[in-house]
């Protein structure tokens, strides 16, 4: 630990990209390495796999809730891209498709009349990617494979990077429309479905999961309040997920499991005295600001948002992105890696440039006692 606040402090005094250190005092290979990887602050996105809702489906949403339209009026290129820009934090949502077909004709799509849509992957069996399903469906990637595949390639192309985190949503919730297709519920076949397709597409060796992190010791919460999350070295190269849901569906995935033994993906919690506290996502970095200095205190990885619903893009208000990055969350989201010229000039860089910096208090990051 003080190897790793030392390295820390030189670091931070040099404005240091941690992805691509130039070699300059203070920001050389291995001084960046020896850093934990919780000292990291990176950008990414939001919904990533979204992309725009058809214009003559957006028609129709608007003219039944115009606040609705706006807040889902956005979209980002392919996950590739993304990438390429620097994310470092992907968001998947997944519904449940266990014999294929069941959004092969969406209700939005029926509801206009038809539209540019392509089915082909809606056929097969397995986990699709959407964000409201029937409404806002159309995916830069429509299936849990394909996303995790284009990850996989662009990772294996870009081996030195920093920790991938990609959060899933795991939806179930139904649709109070007419004609919507039922969710089917996330249950335990449903959860195992999920770590199932992560260990399909990423290895051992390219993944950090909770088992990893624990290392055999009693809890995960323990290890991590300890600084037992890898360096940024070990870390380079590799992805790690987290379940972003509330409490019963966290309880359900780490039922018999307290912590996340054997399971691929950490959990999203706000009990920090949980056994497998390691990951919190608490999206508003003003509100939430005095949590997220208590749960880098204990060691945890945090998600914040520097905007959401499209409402910073609008406005131009920069106040929510400037609270996120000196919160000291590791992972900021956006919707705006690219400004929406439609809407304003509004756009999320990291403060300093590059892809990785050091986020603030982690030279002077304390365990909690």
């Amino acid at each position: 630990m003080i190897i790793a606040l030392l390295a820390a402090a030189a670091v931070a005094a040099s404005g240091c990209d941690l992805e691509r250190p130039s070699g300059a005092p203070g920001c050389t290979r291995r001084a960046v390495d020896a850093l934990p990887m919780t000292a990291l602050q990176v950008i990414g996105t939001h919904n990533s796999y979204k992309q725009a809702i058809a214009p003559a489906e957006m028609k129709l949403l608007r003219a039944a809730s115009p606040r609705t339209a706006d807040s889902l009026d956005y979209s980002h290129p392919a996950l590739t891209a993304q990438l390429d820009a620097g994310a470092r934090q992907l968001e998947l949502d997944l519904v449940r498709d266990p014999d294929g077909g069941r959004w092969a004709r969406p209700l939005g799509l029926r509801m206009a009349g038809g539209g540019d849509y392509d089915a082909g992957p809606m056929a097969a069996p397995g986990l699709k990617v959407m964000h409201v399903p029937d409404i806002d469906y159309r995916s830069v990637c429509a299936t849990f494979r394909a996303c995790l595949e284009e990850v996989r390639a662009w990772s294996d192309r870009n081996p030195d990077h920093l920790p991938l985190l990609i959060m899933m949503n795991l939806k179930d919730g139904q649709i109070t429309v007419p004609g919507a297709t039922p969710l089917l519920p996330f249950d335990g076949a449903g959860m195992d479905e999920v770590d199932a397709g992560i260990r399909e597409v990423f290895g051992p060796t390219r993944l950090i999961t909770p088992d990893q992190v624990r290392g055999g010791r009693p809890t995960l919460r323990e290890v991590v309040r300890r600084g037992g999350w890898p360096s940024l070295g070990a870390a380079r190269g590799k992805v790690f997920f987290a379940v972003d849901e509330g409490p019963q569906k966290v309880a359900l995935y780490s039922q018999d499991r307290p912590s996340l033994e054997g399971r691929a993906a950490f959990v999203n919690t706000d009990r920090f005295d949980a056994p497998y506290a390691a990951y919190v996502t608490l999206n508003d970095p003003a509100k939430d600001a005095l949590r997220i200095v208590e749960a880098l205190g204990r060691g945890m990885v945090v998600r914040t948002r520097a905007d959401a619903d499209t409402i910073e893009a609008r406005t131009g208000d920069r106040g929510r992105q400037a609270a996120a990055f000196a919160s000291g969350a590791q992972y900021i989201s956006t919707d705006y890696m690219i400004p929406d010229l439609r809407l304003s000039e509004y756009v999320v860089t990291l403060p300093g440039g590059g892809t990785g910096g050091l986020a603030p208090r982690a030279a002077g990051a304390k365990t909690a006692p």
